[in-house]
């Protein structure tokens, strides 16, 4: 075997990245170790799949809104309702995405304690990437493997 074959079976996964974008003061690239830095959370989760029945996990890792909250959105912290019209799009390695609004997540409003986990069944997600864990719904489709990218959009104006 060459030695660049031997090099490349042996060759370390790189770290999953996500990139906090959009109108954020700060936005940054984060790893699930820097995840880590956040209080971290647990919810034991269940999912009803259209596919393959009921699902059982226990997620732990920070709340989105802590970490989106650091990030310094662009909201005007003066005015509260400001903070509604301000959209978060989620999007993983494999093309899945979901949208969700800020009041959701906002301890003023919805309060739904939405994670990026970083660790699934104990296992941790340090090689495919965070997850986005919605515990409040009843079905899997707004769970996102691998994040790859969170945009926060507060562009949205009402319509006139």
């Amino acid at each position: 075997m060459s030695q660049s074959l031997a090099a490349a079976g042996t060759a370390t996964v790189p770290m999953a990245e996500l990139t906090l974008a959009g109108d954020l003061s700060r936005p940054s690239r984060l790893t699930v170790p820097d995840l880590l830095a956040w209080p971290q959370h647990e919810a034991d989760v269940s999912f009803e799949c259209a596919t393959s029945g009921i699902q059982h996990h226990r997620f732990t890792g920070p709340l989105l809104h802590d970490v989106l909250s650091a990030a310094e959105p662009g909201f005007d912290p003066a005015r509260r309702k400001d903070r509604l019209r301000f959209l978060i799009a989620v999007t993983g390695v494999d093309g899945h995405h979901a949208l969700l609004s800020w009041a959701e997540i906002d301890p003023d409003f919805g309060r739904a304690s939405v994670l990026l986990a970083v660790t699934i069944d104990d296992t941790p997600l340090d090689r495919a990437g965070p997850q986005l864990v919605l515990p409040q719904d009843r079905c899997g489709a707004r769970h996102i493997s691998g994040i790859n990218a969170i945009h926060v959009d507060g562009s949205y104006r009402a319509w006139t």
